[in-house]
């Protein structure tokens, strides 16, 4: 009787490269991805890069760009209204986002206490936020008049005289601060959700142990949301660096120079110096310093965000 030999039997070719179901599927996903990424090349990739290019071209739209080389670059240098509009943007950012953030995050906390009506409360408290930014700019520019305003009004129950609020130097940007604190509902109601996700366990537990509100909010709430406070101070710092519309429609950059940003630069630059080749770079200026502001945040939020699968 023949013996059978055993042995390993040799690869079969349908396990060599991709089968033809994970070869279809790939190729329906390149497909499905298809249009975004021609959507990406032709409105998003392909403008930076004719930008990038353009900032060493001094170009009036109307005529062809003209190669120009560091002559940009070498304007930026002693520019000093861009000074000044990045120093603006700064202050204006510094002070409106933790603002922001901790208002929205004390609303937050207050709305998720289990109260009659809360869910009345969120929709008022959020509507705000949802106003077109134009409307919105229109409402807060009748709020500071020096002659009518509500603010004067206002302030005028407690004595103080009548402000000239976007018509003074040393007010115009507490009071575009103002208005960004005033739409704090788009990061409210972030920080809702996160407050919301904190397992009721963990309160109970504290509770147990006999913590106080104030321990719980410290050793519980904080830690647990800091995933959504980085969220919002990211998403926070970014809006705040491109602000426009406000001071656009509200000031103009104006009493002087006292509430220029860099956004109304380079639109100024842009669009009714025709320097399209020095907008661009102040464009560049920008998103580098937005982009290197959020690269910094995400290396030192190791050192403070927390995550719930984190283990000392």
């Amino acid at each position: 009787m023949a013996v059978q030999t055993i042995g390993h039997a040799p690869a079969s070719s349908s396990h060599k490269g991709m089968s033809p179901l994970r070869r279809r599927e790939a190729i329906n996903g390149y497909v499905a991805i298809l249009p975004w990424f021609l959507g990406f090349l032709i409105f998003t990739a392909g403008p930076m890069v004719y930008s990038a290019w353009l900032t060493f071209n001094s170009w009036e739209l109307i005529t062809p760009p003209r190669w120009v080389g560091l002559a940009n670059f070498r304007f930026l240098l002693e520019d000093q209204l861009f000074r000044t509009a990045l120093w603006n943007t700064f202050i204006y950012t510094v002070v409106s986002v933790p603002l922001q953030l901790l208002i929205a995050l004390g609303v937050a906390l207050l709305l998720n206490l289990n109260i009659r009506g809360t869910n009345l409360y969120r929709s008022l408290i959020f509507l705000p936020s949802q106003t077109p930014v134009v409307a919105s700019a229109m409402l807060w520019f009748f709020i500071f008049s020096p002659t009518q305003g509500l603010a004067n009004a206002g302030i005028g129950l407690f004595g103080i005289p009548p402000q000239r609020w976007l018509w003074d130097v040393n007010l115009v940007k507490p009071a575009l601060i103002a208005i960004a604190v005033w739409a704090f509902g788009g990061a409210m109601i972030i920080f809702l959700a996160g407050l919301q996700d904190i397992p009721q366990s963990l309160y109970e537990a504290a509770d147990l142990d006999g913590a106080t509100p104030f321990s719980k909010l410290l050793n519980i709430t904080v830690p647990l949301l800091t995933p959504t406070i980085f969220f919002n101070l990211v998403i926070g710092l970014i809006g705040a660096f491109q602000v426009f519309t406000p001071v656009y429609l509200m000031t103009g950059g104006g009493p002087g120079t006292s509430s220029m940003m860099m956004g109304l630069l380079i639109y100024r630059h842009g669009f009714e110096e025709f320097n399209m080749g020095y907008a661009s770079l102040l464009a560049w200026v920008l998103f580098l310093i937005v982009i290197t502001l959020t690269i910094i945040q995400f290396s030192l939020a190791r050192r403070w965000v927390y995550y719930e699968g984190d283990r000392d």
